[in-house]
């Protein structure tokens, strides 16, 4: 299993001989307009760009993953860079409807029991916020990735800890954890993904699970630096098991 850092939620993720795109945000640094009401709002998205070419990202990709369909997981620079008749899932049939609309003819939804080139892909859910933002923050999924030559990989979206996440957990003792851990907020409403303290969680509940933090320091309303993350980890002794990948980092499991 390889897990490549690309942008922001961008992963590439090669498992069991195949290649996953996750969460494709792929415009140029500073596209588009900051998200409102939140830190950061005279900075254009993405605050960075990418670490290597859209072609060097989409080579050889097998399937699209897109948890969600916000901008920062699914922008018109992916849609117009992937071959309308790449394999893509979706965690609904809405979303699926929206993806076939921008002219991709080969969609699935996610279930529980996907299973795509022997690869099981499992659904699993997420709560992007806590309390009324979740409202205005729409439904979020996740996904476990399990094969018998592999270690079983949860890419847990965009999605703060709760009961699910632990579930999901204790479930499926997954080795290997990508979480999205900006710790993103607007002005009121609280944390949309994980913080420092839900990356603890996480630790707590697969203490011998590799956690792979992502989605930081791309879009306007992240809140927790890389740096910041690091150090916490050193502080609770756990930065052999948090690792906080750069853009264009990848690590080999």
């Amino acid at each position: 299993m390889n897990i490549h850092q690309i942008r922001n939620a961008t992963i590439v993720v090669e498992y069991a001989g195949k290649k996953f795109l996750i969460d494709p945000m792929l415009a140029e640094k500073g596209t588009y307009p900051p998200f409102p009401n939140s830190p950061r709002h005279d900075q254009h998205n993405p605050l960075v760009s990418l670490p290597t070419s859209i072609d060097n990202i989409i080579q050889n990709i097998d399937a699209v993953i897109v948890t969600h369909l916000h901008l920062d997981h699914w922008d018109n620079a992916a849609k117009e860079a992937l071959p309308k008749d790449i394999k893509l899932f979706s965690q609904n049939e809405e979303d699926a409807t929206e993806i076939r609309n921008a002219g991709f003819q080969n969609v699935e939804v996610l279930k529980e029991d996907t299973v795509f080139e022997g690869i099981q892909l499992i659904k699993t859910r997420g709560e992007h916020g806590r309390g009324e933002v979740l409202k205005m923050a729409g439904l979020v999924c996740g996904v476990v990735f399990k094969h018998s030559a592999e270690k079983t990989l949860y890419v847990a979206g965009d999605t703060v800890w709760y009961d699910a996440v632990q579930e999901v957990i204790n479930t499926h003792k997954p080795k290997i954890i990508v979480v999205n851990a900006g710790d993103n907020q607007f002005f009121e409403g609280g944390s949309l993904v994980m913080s420092k303290d839900d990356v603890y969680e996480v630790y707590k509940a697969a203490t011998d699970a590799k956690i792979i933090a992502v989605h930081m320091e791309a879009v306007n309303h992240w809140a927790l630096s890389r740096e910041e993350l690091k150090q916490f980890a050193n502080e609770k002794g756990i930065s052999s098991n948090v690792l906080v990948p750069e853009d264009g980092e990848s690590y080999v499991f």
